[in-house]
């Protein structure tokens, strides 16, 4: 088969699809990323992608915008003749559906989360679930990766039960994200938050929180890695991170090839997000042993589990955020251990990537004849 994956960064594949990519190539089949260029596309290419440019705007989901895109990307499918489409983020995911529709190609997307545009409420919340409902109407399978997303789908109208089905995130490779033993010195716990820094990861209630905690436990140390200024109107810029890390409040680790020496080195890892897909931040890290710390929202609930592996908190509260803190600080070291043993097992149990790849396998047979479209 030839396969096409559709996404709003080529970076996307790289960090989040890997294990399907790889289970495609293996299989013997040609796999094209159809997406924006960066500096990932040299790495597809050598693992053996093929790597087409797709011009769009990554963020927003202007209606303006569809017609353009959504010719761009029929142009590309009936020029690349794929036998199926797998759609990510979500314009890929709605322009690409309609795109598919019109050229009668088969298409298969994975609502990796909401984004803005449902938190955002309001208007900009009706035009996407107006755009949703036209895109996904008629398509068989929907991937999901938490089921509060698909519950509000269902509910909504955007989607019908029959088409949905669950997947565990993008799944972690349980070999590379192994488990760690916890950090020395329990009594200078550290706690890490990964995330872009943007409004909607809770990037202010967890400095907020810091401060709290900090003037209560000054040996508590709260380190932040991810990028600042992403193209997002919820961004924080670098100067009030700047602000931060002068006052003491935070630590501002900037950003990392590779997240696992800065896990290993914290004790409990955070994540106050409003809301999520399947926060594959949290799954690393409860994947190396370590307890978590997170809102209790889509997303970011289906992945911790209170009082057993980590704390769940009220979202968008810093005080809230503050007493979660403070109850893994009451815990003894072995008690914390514990917890994040607890993680790992849970991730052994429901988050492989396996299990991500065997839905993709399943569906994918479902949806393209033997032998392919021919």
């Amino acid at each position: 088969m030839h396969v096409i994956l559709t996404v709003n960064a080529a970076w996307n594949v790289w960090n989040f699809r890997l294990p399907v990519v790889r289970a495609l190539l293996a299989e013997g089949h040609r796999v094209t990323v159809l997406a924006p260029p960066d500096e990932t596309v040299p790495k597809l290419e050598a693992m053996g992608c093929a790597f087409r440019p797709l011009a769009m705007r990554p963020q927003g989901l202007n209606p303006a915008e569809a017609p353009a895109l959504c010719l761009r990307l029929a142009r590309a499918f009936r020029r690349e003749r794929p036998d199926i489409v797998l759609g990510y983020t979500i314009k890929n995911n709605v322009f690409g559906a309609m795109a598919a529709k019109a050229t009668g190609t088969p298409f298969l997307p994975n609502v990796t989360g909401l984004g803005t545009a449902f938190l955002a409420g309001g208007l900009l919340q009706r035009v996407a679930e107006a755009l949703y409902r036209r895109a996904f109407r008629g398509l068989p399978v929907v991937f999901f990766q938490n089921e509060d997303d698909s519950t509000l789908f269902t509910a909504r109208g955007l989607v019908h039960p029959g088409q949905v089905r669950l997947l565990p995130g993008s799944g972690i490779d349980l070999r590379r994200f192994a488990p760690a033993p916890m950090p020395e010195d329990p009594e200078a716990p550290v706690f890490l938050m990964i995330a872009r820094l943007l409004r909607d990861k809770g990037v202010h209630e967890y400095v907020d929180a810091a401060r709290e905690v900090r003037a209560r436990h000054p040996a508590a140390r709260f380190r932040l890695l991810g990028a600042v200024g992403a193209d997002n109107r919820t961004a924080v810029d670098r100067a009030t991170v700047d602000r931060w890390v002068a006052e003491g409040a935070i630590e501002y680790l900037g950003t990392a090839p590779d997240v696992r020496p800065h896990i290993a080195a914290a004790h409990c890892v955070v994540l106050p997000s409003y809301r999520e897909g399947a926060p594959r931040t949290l799954i690393e890290a409860a994947a190396m042993a370590r307890p978590l710390i997170a809102t209790d929202v889509p997303g970011c609930r289906a992945v911790v589990r209170d009082g057993e592996t980590g704390f769940l908190c009220a979202p968008r509260s810093a005080r809230a955020l503050a007493a979660a803190i403070e109850r893994f600080l009451a815990l003894d070291a072995p008690r914390r251990a514990a917890m994040g043993a607890a993680g790992r097992a849970f991730m052994e149990e429901a988050f492989d990537e396996a299990l991500v790849v065997e839905a993709y396998a399943r569906a994918i047979a479902e949806l393209v004849p033997a032998g392919g479209r021919g």
